[in-house]
């Protein structure tokens, strides 16, 4: 099972965004950064949802366990509702991704705990 570690982040809510993922699992450690532009916080973690979704199926990856530390995110992914109709598109994008994975779960870490925030930082640079 391959590991997913997701996170949003943003400089000043909203501000300049950045999403970062990082995939782990037999043998496997690899790390992305994306810039965002300008959007809120729990945009750029539902945004980092998505991108962690598209790079798992473009590499093949089919069995996944996501870990975020956005509650909003795992209750969402989760339930496949969102009470906020801002995420409703953003959620309805990663239930289509989340439906071609074989398996697909999702948990919530602490942040401490999360090593995509500093891929996530990075995005917020890149901008």
């Amino acid at each position: 099972m391959i590991e997913v570690f997701i996170d949003g982040a943003s400089a000043g809510d909203p501000g300049p965004s950045g999403a970062g993922i990082v995939i782990k699992g037999s043998g496997i450690f690899e790390s992305f950064s994306y810039p965002l532009g300008t959007m809120s916080n729990h945009e750029a973690e539902f945004h980092a949802l998505v991108y962690g979704l598209k790079v798992c199926i473009d590499k093949g990856y089919r069995i996944v366990s996501f870990k975020t530390d956005s509650q909003i995110v795992e209750k969402a992914a989760e339930t496949r509702y969102v009470k906020n109709r801002q995420f409703a598109g953003l959620l309805s994008e990663a239930e289509q991704l989340m439906d071609q994975l074989d398996l697909f779960f999702i948990k919530w870490i602490p942040s401490k705990q999360n090593p995509a925030d500093r891929y996530a930082k990075d995005g917020i640079r890149m901008n």
